[in-house]
């Protein structure tokens, strides 16, 4: 008996450690960028739609904004073309838009119909619906890239709109130009200008890494929490490189646009965003502006 009564101690403590979190960010908005083996793994897929169901029925307002690479890439091989790298991004002629376009289309689907399987309200959305992400041409160092977009504006009247009717929006970063022709945006992008535009409280990113480290080679390196500065400081001193690079420069760069944290989360650990938001420990990368409390003062 006195073992059962531990378990149930031990489960109740747990969530009274997640009351001061649920209390502050109660109402507020989260963004989450959904990608990585999270995506591809069923099983990991499913603890990510169970913790953003459990984000919305405690309070918080998630939006999701989702990519699709490797599910592209897959396609685009079925049809017989090879996927095209420039500086890190993808090469999109119209006929690997086209196919972009409808695997997005597919995987947001499959999200709403995930949530909705777990009775929450969702709206799979396109960047494209109600002009919502307004996009021009994107080059990399100057080179064209096809059809890959920078976001210029984001129309957060419609995201507000769903949240107040409360609906929870998926987000498939497809967006189009002044003259209505349709581009393919990098998901990190959209989700980091998704979040600037509804002054999020929080960002998460869904990766297949822990989080930022000092030495990439040493995990004993991850850094729990990183404020700006020190963050700017790491990229100057050449610590920081490859896919993080811009991931951090999104991160940094929500942060100086009013977002008040970013975490950069490992996808592939089950119910990571439980952990983070929920836990004084939290599992990954947090970073802040320096005016934010630290979650770790005092110990």
């Amino acid at each position: 008996m006195n073992e059962n009564m531990n378990q149930y101690l031990e489960k109740a403590k747990v969530l009274i450690e997640a009351l001061p979190y649920i209390q502050r960010f109660n109402r507020k908005i989260v963004v989450v960028k959904y990608g990585g083996s999270a995506m591809t793994d069923e099983a990991l897929k499913q603890k990510v739609i169970e913790d953003v169901t459990l984000l919305k029925l405690v309070g918080f307002k998630p939006i999701i904004v989702h990519g699709g690479g490797k599910e592209i890439s897959k396609w685009v091989g079925k049809i017989g073309k090879e996927p095209q790298f420039i500086n890190g991004l993808r090469v999109t002629d119209e006929e690997t838009m086209e196919v972009a376009e409808m695997v997005l289309g597919k995987v947001n689907k499959s999200l709403v119909q995930l949530l909705e399987g777990q009775g929450v309200r969702a709206i799979g959305i396109s960047g494209k619906d109600g002009g919502l992400l307004n996009v021009e041409k994107k080059y990399s160092n100057g080179e064209d890239i096809g059809f890959v977009g920078e976001i210029k504006k984001v129309d957060a009247q419609i995201l507000h709109d769903l949240l107040e009717k409360d609906f929870l929006p998926v987000v498939c970063p497809v967006g189009m130009d002044d003259e209505f022709h349709t581009y393919n945006i990098n998901a990190d992008d959209a989700a980091c200008a998704i979040a600037r535009a509804m002054k999020a409280e929080k960002l998460a990113f869904l990766t297949d890494i822990e989080g930022v480290y000092k030495d990439p080679k040493d995990p004993a390196t991850l850094i729990s929490e990183l404020l700006v500065k020190e963050a700017k400081q790491l990229i100057e001193e050449g610590y920081i490189g490859g896919g993080m690079l811009p991931k951090l420069n999104n991160c940094i760069d929500a942060i100086e646009n009013g977002v008040s944290r970013v975490h950069i989360l490992d996808g592939r650990i089950p119910h990571c965003l439980l952990l983070e938001f929920f836990t004084n420990k939290g599992i990954g990368t947090a970073i802040l502006h320096e005016e934010e409390s630290r979650y770790y003062d005092g110990e």
